[in-house]
């Protein structure tokens, strides 16, 4: 199947420059990962079930079978023509392979602050296409530095997924569209449910920030006076329904031409009709508004609400956050140098194109059913944002403190009070350092952080003992953290054991047990993306009995945007963040001296 018309030839620059440098991912030590592995199942089990579970692992660990899947794994790291041992089985089985809608379940969002130099919403958006533009050209042209994690450079390999990319439904799973550059220099915009493209260069001279903004304009006047069958919600449809209702559309002449004029963009721009207020507002209407405009499987869309608030939406199957934060950062700082758009300024008449799909009735009843789909998803959405602004990075560091490992202790100190028990906990760690790494977990739950969350519970401890027990949590925190940034957590490796398992063979007793998948259902789902430019930035929960926390540690707040599912399980993301609030008062009264806020 082709899915690319950019090939390695257009991997160039200083952007790649790296990259035949990068380490191989490696394979952690067998027995090293087992203990880790038993360590992380202690606060998470009863007694009886833990000495069970331990007793399982021993024996996988002392058996011929294990360490023959640890050959077969270490063979694959070791074959030349594998980049990364993990790369493959990852993207297949946590992305493209996932059947369920990418919106709400994979896609996320960025809510940027507002600009307060630009009141309209195409100015806005003209400033920001600007910027993106401005950044891709430097991929394009070879001059974008690769990230760096101290002196060493990080994995470039996702940003060839970043512009003129698109997800693609597929059976049994999905594929990434790749392609050409230079031959794709077009913007798609929705509005109002419909399509349209335009070209950011003109007889090789970029389009201005005011031939942009008239450009927009005209597509908002022509789109409010019409009306089309929202074709862009079939995106949000569960991945099988998507692909065959994409076939469906395919069947209509000339739709075929659309579909790729979509999916070779450099990337969409959402014109909402929204006038989000509150930061809860701000975020539906970035993550997903309504739905109609939107095409959810481009890797990066940009959304202008009617009243100029604006914000990013990113398709996350094969690109993670940093690199979209660092593009959005970039795009947010070009924006705000630039003069206020001067409308007469724009020296060339606007050109683009409406891209009007053909919608039989067979297309419009799918249409429907996925409408249906999408607003069940969001609906059940229960979504808070919490500005907490009594203190931030600065104070926490002013206490002694690593800032990411004492906003985990803050959420498992509320989980615990508003849940009565230690659950298992996912924290997003990069391995990016690693030819085409990704992420490793990080079991955030851990046995100091529940004997420290027992003890603020218990009258009877005093505070130099919790302050004790918090600084223990805090460093096995950091230690989890720098082992699994180092590839040496667990949750991957026991991955690529348990894939290597053939077929015939009988499945390890160690993958058999309750705890393994237990362990892994992450009933607490986190992940920190910092930045001073956002009023938001989330995600939704990874399994219906669980929440999804996503934090931004600014200077002097955190920024807190909690999710998780209506439903029988009962669980309430305002609640969650209310005991977030306490627990981080109390974090800091505790350390300081102080008396706890009431």
């Amino acid at each position: 199947m082709a899915t690319s018309s950019r090939d390695s030839a257009h991997e160039y620059g200083a952007l790649y420059g790296q990259q035949s440098q990068l380490p191989r991912l490696p394979v952690p030590d067998l027995q090293a990962t087992l203990s880790k592995y038993v360590v992380s199942l202690e606060p998470l089990l009863s007694a009886d079930d833990y000495a069970r579970s331990k007793r399982i692992v021993e024996e996988f660990g002392q058996s011929a079978q294990a360490h023959e899947l640890q050959r077969r794994l270490e063979a694959r790291a070791a074959d030349p023509d594998c980049a990364n041992w993990l790369e493959e089985w990852w993207n297949d089985l946590s992305y493209m392979g996932y059947r369920d809608p990418v919106i709400p379940y994979v896609s996320y969002h960025y809510s940027f602050n507002d600009d307060p130099q630009c009141t309209r919403a195409t100015e806005r958006a003209a400033k920001l296409i600007s910027g993106a533009i401005a950044f891709r050209q430097q991929i394009v042209d070879g001059t974008l530095e690769p990230e760096m994690q101290r002196d060493a450079p990080l994995c470039s390999h996702s940003y060839k997924f970043m512009f003129n990319a698109c997800r693609v439904p597929h059976r049994p799973s999905d594929y990434c569209r790749i392609v050409d550059y230079q031959a794709n220099q077009t913007v798609v915009v929705v509005r109002n449910a419909q399509f349209f493209v335009f070209s950011f260069v003109r007889d090789g001279t970029p389009l201005s920030v005011e031939e942009i903004a008239a450009t927009l304009d005209q597509i908002v006047e022509e789109a409010d006076s019409g009306a089309a069958v929202p074709a862009g919600i079939l995106t949000a449809d569960s991945r099988d329904s998507w692909a065959q209702n994409r076939e469906l559309l395919l069947q209509s002449s000339g739709n075929a031409e659309l579909l790729d004029a979509i999916e070779s963009a450099a990337f969409v721009v959402s014109l909402e009709s929204d006038r989000p207020v509150t930061r809860e507002e701000l975020s539906r209407a970035i993550w997903h508004s309504n739905g109609r405009s939107r095409w959810f499987d481009k890797p990066c869309q940009f959304v202008i609400c009617d009243n100029a608030r604006a914000g990013f939406c990113g398709e996350h199957s094969m690109m993670d956050g940093t690199p979209t934060l660092r593009l959005v950062e970039f795009v947010i700082a070009h924006a705000l140098a630039l003069l206020p758009a001067q409308p007469d300024a724009a020296r060339r008449q606007p050109e683009y194109t409406a891209l009007r799909f053909k919608t039989p009735p067979a297309v419009v009843d799918a249409v429907k059913r996925a409408e249906a789909v999408f607003a069940d998803g969001v609906a059940k959405q229960h979504l808070k944002v919490l500005n907490f602004a009594a203190y931030g990075k600065e104070q926490i560091k002013q206490l002694g403190c690593s800032p990411d490992a004492y906003v985990q202790m803050a959420i498992q100190l509320a989980y615990t009070r508003l849940h009565g028990r230690v659950r298992p906990t996912y924290e997003a760690s990069m391995t990016r350092r690693f030819l085409h790494g990704r992420t490793e977990t990080c079991r955030s739950a851990t046995r100091e952080s529940a004997a420290w969350c027992a003890a603020m519970r218990d009258p009877g401890v005093g505070t130099a003992a919790r302050i004790k027990l918090f600084r223990a949590a805090l460093a096995q925190h950091t230690q989890l953290t720098t082992q699994a940034v180092a590839g040496q957590g667990v949750d991957r490796h026991l991955l690529g054991l348990r894939m290597l398992v053939k077929r015939g063979e009988q499945m390890p007793a160690i993958f058999e047990d309750p705890a393994y998948a237990y362990s892994a259902h992450w009933y607490v789902s986190t992940s920190q993306m910092s930045s001073e430019n956002f009023a938001s930035y989330g995600w939704s929960e990874v399994t219906p009995r669980g929440y999804g926390v996503a934090y931004n540690i600014r200077k002097h707040s955190l920024l807190i945007h909690f999710t998780c599912m209506r439903n029988e399980h009962g669980l309430n993301s305002d609640h969650f963040a209310q005991c977030f609030e306490t627990a981080a008062y109390d974090i800091r009264a505790m350390l300081s001296g102080q008396q706890p806020k009431q």
